[in-house]
């Protein structure tokens, strides 16, 4: 070692390497499955004012992982063959883009803000061939623990 090179405190090697680690670690669970009151909004700008808008309640355990299905409009037949996929995040926000099947041309994207108490996610749709959209949007509000 050349006598006149800089040295480098301890402290600042081990922050240096902490650093390094964090941004090398893949991305882990941040936000364990917990109960919460889900309330779900579906909407559709093109209905009658009376169609527009559905709402429904219920509670359920939401984790991290189960984000990317949450929407249960997923569910439904028109959207067969759609999931959500290519994940980012962005502090408290995790976004997704909407992956269809069969080239029908169904497009869309949603984004989750994740909050200590409450979480909110949207999804929005264009469904090909149809220049229809639609949105639904899942508030889930923390109440508890989830049982096994």
């Amino acid at each position: 070692m050349d006598a006149a090179a800089p040295r480098t405190p301890p402290w600042l090697r081990a922050a240096f390497v902490c650093v390094l680690a964090t941004a090398a670690a893949p991305a882990v669970e941040t936000m364990p499955a917990r109960l919460y009151e889900v309330t779900t909004e579906t909407g559709m700008p093109h209905l009658e004012e009376n169609l527009r808008y559905t709402i429904t309640k219920q509670r359920q355990c939401l984790a991290h992982q189960g984000l990317s299905s949450a929407f249960p409009i997923l569910s439904h037949p028109a959207l067969r063959g759609c999931r959500l996929e290519q994940e980012s995040r962005d502090g408290a926000t995790v976004s997704y883009l909407l992956v269809c099947e069969g080239g029908h041309g169904t497009t869309g994207d949603a984004v989750w803000k994740l909050g200590e108490r409450q979480l909110r996610g949207t999804l929005n749709v264009k469904l090909g061939g149809k220049n229809m959209t639609f949105y639904q949007r899942v508030t889930a509000r923390a109440v508890g623990k989830c049982t096994a």
